[in-house]
């Protein structure tokens, strides 16, 4: 169980994940292990609700589906965590980028990188 964080329903978001202490700048907040599909599985994945839950996996150009609360991360192009893939552990581990106070949503770029703004068209993206 995590004792950094816990879920919540949001009033636009759906479900969010929020921090359950104060997190500091640097603080690993999750290591998640990942389940790792293979490009045609990612291929059928994105045609279920599942697409919604996926990562790209980089070193198999397939697809991993997060465990933990992983998958539930919302998106914002000013995000206080980012989100790195370890292969060779199979885990998605997220860190703040900065101070987080109790209570407050995690949330991170679904780019990939916390500061790259490009338009995401996969999915709509609250302003």
């Amino acid at each position: 169980m995590n004792k950094n964080v816990y879920l919540k329903r949001t009033s636009k978001k759906g479900l969010g994940v929020f921090a359950a202490r104060d997190i500091k700048d640097g603080e690993i907040v999750e290591s998640a292990p990942v389940l790792v599909f293979t490009p045609t599985d990612r291929k059928n994945l994105e045609k279920t609700p599942l697409s919604h839950y996926i990562y790209p996996w980089r070193s198999t150009r397939g697809a991993a589906l997060a465990f933990g609360y992983g998958s539930i991360y919302n998106h914002s192009y000013s995000p206080n965590a980012d989100w790195k893939q370890n292969f060779k552990t199979q885990c998605m581990v997220y860190r703040a980028i900065r101070p987080i106070k109790k209570d407050e949503e995690i949330t991170v770029n679904y780019n990939g990188e916390p500061e790259d703004q490009s338009p995401i068209d996969w999915f709509e993206v609250e302003k």
